[in-house]
């Protein structure tokens, strides 16, 4: 009996394009491995792991006695390597809550929690609606409010006056300071979802996830300034619309009993980013005596996989 085959014939043209695309997503992986410390050696076992995983997944009908062969041939891996990987495989679990993370998504989106400019209130630690402790309790039972107040400050997010007992936030975007590994964990996360989204775009042929991207150059200094500024606030007001809607739609969803209660639904992480880089100005070209116009490179584009 013939087993079903996923579709993995690469249209005419496309494999230059293709393999630019994984060069650009390679190179900031190879920085971040160089200046984090880990050896090809380490991210090219990883990288086998990976691809035995997918191939694995593209057959899930597969007889098991046939099961190496096929990921062998798909992979290029041999058979001897995909046994042991195959053997190796394990159940990822769901990474743990983050209570800071939902204490300042909270903070800094629930209008009880904001004044009258939509600003992150300064809070009394203890006391009656709003206040820390019924933030901190609105989160969770499991933390005592000191420790999650504890943690924020450690992660310089928030900080205490003792003399007056109250608490502020000293950011406004959730980057903690000095938590290595919390950042890598929002690395691995943030980007993660953002390339798989955009990668089920691409093999899918449409657009099964939002993802879009705007661009421009030719920008000065002051202009990116302005620009970043003008993100963020942006975010703002993304994330003071969103959050309350979409943990609102939880608790109905809980409610209901088809929520993440009972271990079912879908995840969904929704982003915005910006990056910037300075670019090398063009070559200087002999002047001729008539040229047709060009078009300007410094107008934005709008893109999307």
């Amino acid at each position: 009996m013939n087993e079903p085959q996923p579709d993995t014939a690469t249209p005419p043209g496309e494999q230059p394009a293709l393999l630019e695309a994984v060069r650009q997503l390679l190179v900031p992986l190879a920085r971040l491995a160089v200046a984090r410390g880990l050896t090809h050696a380490t991210v090219d076992e990883m990288l086998r792991a990976a691809f035995v995983e997918e191939a694995y997944a593209a057959y899930p009908n597969l007889l098991e006695h046939r099961r190496v062969s096929r990921i062998s041939a798909a992979t290029g891996i041999n058979r001897r390597e995909v046994t042991r990987l195959t053997a190796a495989r394990q159940q990822r679990s769901e990474p743990d809550r983050s209570y800071p993370s939902e204490a300042f998504a909270r903070w800094t989106t629930h209008p009880e929690y904001l004044d009258q400019d939509g600003r992150p209130r300064v809070l009394p630690r203890l006391g009656a609606l709003p206040s820390f402790e019924t933030l901190a309790q609105s989160v969770t039972r499991d933390m005592h409010p000191r420790s999650l107040l504890e943690e924020l400050m450690r992660l310089g997010l928030a900080q205490h006056d003792a003399a007056a007992d109250l608490v502020s936030l000293r950011r406004e975007a959730f980057v903690p300071r000095g938590d290595q590994v919390r950042m890598d964990t929002f690395l691995g996360a943030n980007v993660g979802d953002h390339f798989s989204a955009a990668v089920a775009n691409v093999l899918a042929g449409g657009s099964e996830h939002f993802e879009q991207a705007l661009y421009a150059d030719g920008l000065s200094e002051k202009s990116l300034a302005s620009l970043r500024e003008l993100v963020a606030h942006h975010w703002r007001s993304i994330t003071g619309d969103l959050v309350p809607r979409v943990e609102k739609m939880i608790a109905d969803d809980d409610a209901a009993g088809i929520g993440s209660t009972l271990g079912a639904g879908n995840r969904l992480r929704i982003g915005l980013f910006s990056y910037q880089v300075p670019v090398d100005p063009p070559a200087p070209v002999a002047p001729v005596a008539k040229s047709a116009p060009r078009k300007s490179a410094r107008r934005p584009e709008g893109e999307s996989s």
